[in-house]
């Protein structure tokens, strides 16, 4: 047996003081909002979901450009270019809260897919149309209608199947990715889309878009949503008594409810400016189809800045500045738009333009959709693809039309004023909306 004396251990040495710690900017760059993008794009399903958005918005911004310059071919009319942009972006004021109710009590992928293969059929109504030289300015209309009924379907019951593809922790990271990919998507449209209208005119364009939706609906298929966000709840009461709670309950919260009035006053402000860019191009800028192309591509590259910008902050406090201090600058950028004749300075400002935009967008949404609950997801996002369609449509026919009597400067000039003191205001109110929007209980 060994003695005690052998199995005694050796005296421990004392301990030192530990080491001071390097600095984490001693370590190297910190990549983590970023990281958390990465994380977003690790989930298969979001993936997936993202890779269809990419697909069918490029199919959209194609169809746009297509469009607008059929309208101005038509017509050689700022106020019926607007007029067309209204027909497509309009039918959310009326069908956006219904939408946001049914997304809320059936399944969200069923009701994406029937919306998304809709759209499809309007582009290639409008294609066959266009092609055969039956096409008429009232026909494009009725179509622009009928697609932006179904878009305001797609909107909501899309967007809200988002916290269903990710954790709660990566979802500001997959709301900022898919911004992301509207506005890569609004950079390789037109960049597509200009030289495609230039050699083969505007049909192919629209039968490009009537196939990115129906590869994306087919797409929808493929992905796993969990359970608990596939639908909002089981049908409570009537869709109309859920409209009006959806409503009640936007406009009674104190950080959604301003934070969305901001982010509506301000697109009928400014966003008007986008849907009616034919005009801008030929008569202040002396350009064509392949000028058109080119600054809205410039804007799209703009709002791809904007959107990984924000996208790389990767936390929620600081967002509702964001939401205000880009329009106070997008303000500011319009009225150096319009200011300018040259065609380069125009690009300038549309690149500033599209960031603002972007970065006021993304914003906004992740606000509404992180305070929002589970149960009024898809009410809320529906009042906000209300404000993204038809706020920039309503500015667009007032924008439009005062175009034809005044010219397209001193009206741009006299909105994007009021949208600075829009903006004034929102920077008074923005610490109280965030107190709401950035810390939901």
């Amino acid at each position: 047996m060994r003695s005690r004396a052998c199995r005694a251990r050796p005296p421990r040495p004392r301990p030192t003081a530990p080491l001071p710690r390097r600095p984490p900017a001693a370590r190297g760059p910190d990549l983590r909002p970023f990281g958390a993008l990465t994380r977003a794009l690790s989930h298969r399903d979001a993936r997936i979901f993202f890779t269809a958005s990419l697909t069918s918005w490029t199919g959209l911004w194609m169809h746009r450009i297509a469009v607008m310059w059929l309208a101005w071919e038509l017509t050689g009319s700022a106020f019926w270019v607007g007029v067309v942009a209204f027909a497509d972006l309009a039918p959310a004021v009326i069908f956006s809260p219904i939408a946001g109710a049914m997304a809320d009590r059936m399944d969200r992928v069923k009701l994406t897919m029937i919306a998304q293969v809709a759209v499809a059929a309007a582009a290639l109504c409008t294609a066959l149309l266009t092609g055969f030289g039956h096409m008429s300015i009232a026909l494009l209309i009725l179509f622009e209608l009928g697609s932006g009924i179904a878009q305001s379907f797609a909107q909501p019951a899309r967007q809200a199947l988002m916290p269903g593809l990710v954790p709660a922790a990566d979802l500001p990271a997959a709301v900022a990715c898919n911004s992301l990919c509207f506005n890569v998507a609004r950079f390789l449209g037109p960049a597509v889309a200009g030289p495609m209208v230039a050699a083969w005119g505007v049909v192919p364009a629209m039968l490009c878009n009537a196939l990115a939706y129906s590869i994306a609906s087919l797409t929808l298929v493929m992905i796993r949503v969990n359970p608990l966000h596939l639908r909002g709840h089981a049908p409570e009461g009537s869709l109309l008594s859920e409209m009006r709670e959806g409503i009640r309950y936007v406009a009674s919260h104190p950080g959604i409810g301003p934070v969305l009035a901001f982010a509506g006053v301000s697109a009928i402000l400014l966003r008007g400016v986008q849907e009616v860019l034919p005009p801008f191009v030929e008569r202040l800028f002396h350009q064509g189809a392949g000028g058109l192309a080119f600054l809205t591509a410039a804007i799209g590259v703009g709002a791809l800045i904007g959107g990984l910008s924000v996208a790389a902050r990767g936390r929620l406090q600081g967002t509702t500045r964001v939401t205000v201090v880009a329009v106070l600058i997008q303000s500011v950028v319009v009225m150096g738009f319009v200011a300018t004749g040259s065609f380069a300075m125009a690009v300038v400002c549309g690149v500033l333009y599209g960031a603002c935009a972007s970065a006021h967008g993304i914003s906004a949404q992740t606000l509404a959709q992180s305070a929002s609950l589970t149960r009024m997801r898809g009410r809320t996002l529906a009042l906000w693809g209300l404000i993204t369609r038809a706020c920039p449509a309503l500015g667009a026919v007032v924008l439009g039309s005062t175009g034809e009597v005044f010219g397209m400067r001193a009206p741009t000039l006299i909105f994007a004023g009021l949208a600075l003191l829009v903006a004034a205001w929102g920077v008074t109110r923005m610490r109280a909306w965030a107190r709401h929007l950035e810390n939901p209980t």
